[in-house]
C-alpha cells in the first residue's frame, strides 16, 4: 500500500509539473516580451508623475483658496499684496498643470485637502496682526515644501510635460518663498516692537 501511495503521488507530481509543459512537438505558447520588466518600472514611474501632478494640483488649489482667505482677513497691505500674487499666479500655475498632466488621471480639487483644512480652520480663526504672522509663516512653509517638490520632479520626473511643468514653475515657488521670507520677517518684526 505504501508504494502503490507513492506511485500515486509520484504519478501526480509528474503529471502537475507536467500540465505546465506542452507536449513536444506543441505550438510553444510567445515568449514574454523583454520589455516588460521596463514597462513595469515606467508604471511605476508615471505613477510617481501622478502622484506629483495630484500634489502640485492640491498645493496650487490651496494657494488661492488661503490667498482669497487673506486678502479679507489680513491687516497688512503686503500681506494682502502676497495673498493677491498667491491668488493670480497659482491660478495660473494650476491652469498650467491641467494641460501638462493632459494624459494623466487626475481628479483635480474643489476643496482643500485635510492639512490644508486645518490650516484654513485654523486661519479663519485669526484677525489682524496674528493672521498676518501665522498665514505668512504658513506661506514660507508651503513654499519650501512645494518647491522641493518641484525640483525634484524637474530633475528626475519621466513625464516631458510635468518636467518642463515643474521647471518653469520652480523660479517663481522660488520667488514667492523669497518675498514669503521678507513679509514673514516684516509681519514678526512689527508686532515684536508693538
Amino acid at each position: 500500500m505504501k508504494i502503490s501511495l507513492a506511485m500515486l503521488i509520484v504519478v501526480a507530481f509528474a503529471t502537475a509539473s507536467g500540465a505546465q509543459q506542452p507536449p513536444p512537438g506543441a505550438q510553444q505558447p510567445y515568449p514574454k516580451p523583454a520589455t516588460q520588466k521596463p514597462a513595469t518600472q515606467s508604471a511605476s514611474h508615471a505613477a510617481g508623475d501622478t502622484s506629483f501632478a495630484m500634489k502640485a494640483a492640491q498645493a496650487n488649489f490651496a494657494e488661492v483658496e488661503l490667498g482669497k482667505l487673506a486678502q479679507q482677513k489680513a491687516s497688512s497691505d503686503d500681506v494682502k499684496k502676497f495673498a493677491q500674487m498667491m491668488v493670480d499666479d497659482h491660478t495660473k500655475a494650476l491652469d498650467d498643470l491641467k494641460s501638462a498632466a493632459g494624459t494623466h488621471n487626475i481628479t483635480w480639487p474643489t476643496t482643500l485637502d485635510a492639512d490644508h483644512k486645518k490650516l484654513s480652520d485654523r486661519l479663519s480663526k485669526l484677525s489682524g496682526a496674528g493672521f498676518d504672522r501665522e498665514y505668512m509663516q504658513a506661506m514660507v512653509d508651503g513654499h519650501k515644501k512645494v518647491a522641493a517638490d518641484l525640483r525634484k520632479e524637474s530633475q528626475s520626473g519621466t513625464d516631458a510635460d510635468l518636467k518642463a511643468w515643474a521647471s518653469k514653475t520652480l523660479p517663481t515657488v522660488e520667488a514667492h518663498l523669497k518675498q514669503a521670507e521678507t513679509v514673514n520677517k516684516t509681519v514678526h518684526s512689527s508686532t515684536a516692537t508693538h
